[in-house]
């Protein structure tokens, strides 16, 4: 019986080229959209375009790899503002890194996408996991009665989404996204809430 030999971890280099590769994609990507150059990428990343399609051979792949970097940021971060912030402050928080970051994926492959839904793929996995986090931030602000009790987390990420889809349309719409994001968080509040870190009614007064 042949025993096949373990499989070997990246080396160091190749780590840190890969690393590099995705650091200059979410940038690229932020700026030129799901059609980013390739090329403009490895030269962000400042190494040659064989190493990008050494490491990701083909856009789809890139942008795959992308996402769910992206996807596991996110649940990461809605862990550390749960433990830095009260309820309400570490929703909003979260949800307004989760929005700045929607418009810059914006025309991804239909291929792409489908993955999201399909419960073999590993970019599945790491998506449920961003939405999780974010749910359990949006139940804790509901605990606290800072956020409608009818709000679903579908509902919260379908506008979050929104905002940055919008933002994304034009340069006028991208200087007004903090606007469109303070109206969906004030139609989030419970009625009479108050903004997030902002005093009680009366503080500070005699």
């Amino acid at each position: 019986m042949t025993v096949e030999p373990p499989a070997r971890a990246p080396r160091a280099d190749a780590r840190r080229n890969r690393d590099r590769l995705l650091e200059a994609a979410a940038q690229v990507v932020a700026e030129q959209g799901a059609q980013a150059s390739l090329r403009d990428v490895a030269r962000r990343a400042e190494v040659g375009l064989g190493t990008l399609y050494r490491h990701f051979p083909n856009r789809e792949a890139l942008l795959e790899a992308l996402l769910g970097r992206r996807f596991e940021q996110l649940a990461e971060r809605a862990r550390e503002f749960e433990r830095q912030a009260e309820p309400e402050q570490a929703l909003v928080d979260w949800l307004r890194e989760f929005s700045a970051g929607a418009a810059a994926h914006q025309g991804l492959p239909e291929t792409l996408m489908a993955t999201l839904h399909d419960p073999a793929s590993p970019l599945h996995a790491s998506c449920t996991a961003m939405r999780e986090a974010g749910a359990g931030l949006l139940a804790a602000a509901q605990r606290a009665g800072r956020i409608r009790p009818d709000v679903t987390g579908a509902d919260l990420f379908a506008l979050a989404n929104a905002v940055g889809w919008m933002s994304g349309l034009a340069p006028a719409l991208a200087e007004r996204r903090e606007h469109l994001f303070a109206l969906v968080v004030d139609g989030l509040r419970t009625p009479g809430g108050r903004a997030a870190g902002e005093p009680p009614s009366g503080a500070g007064t005699d």
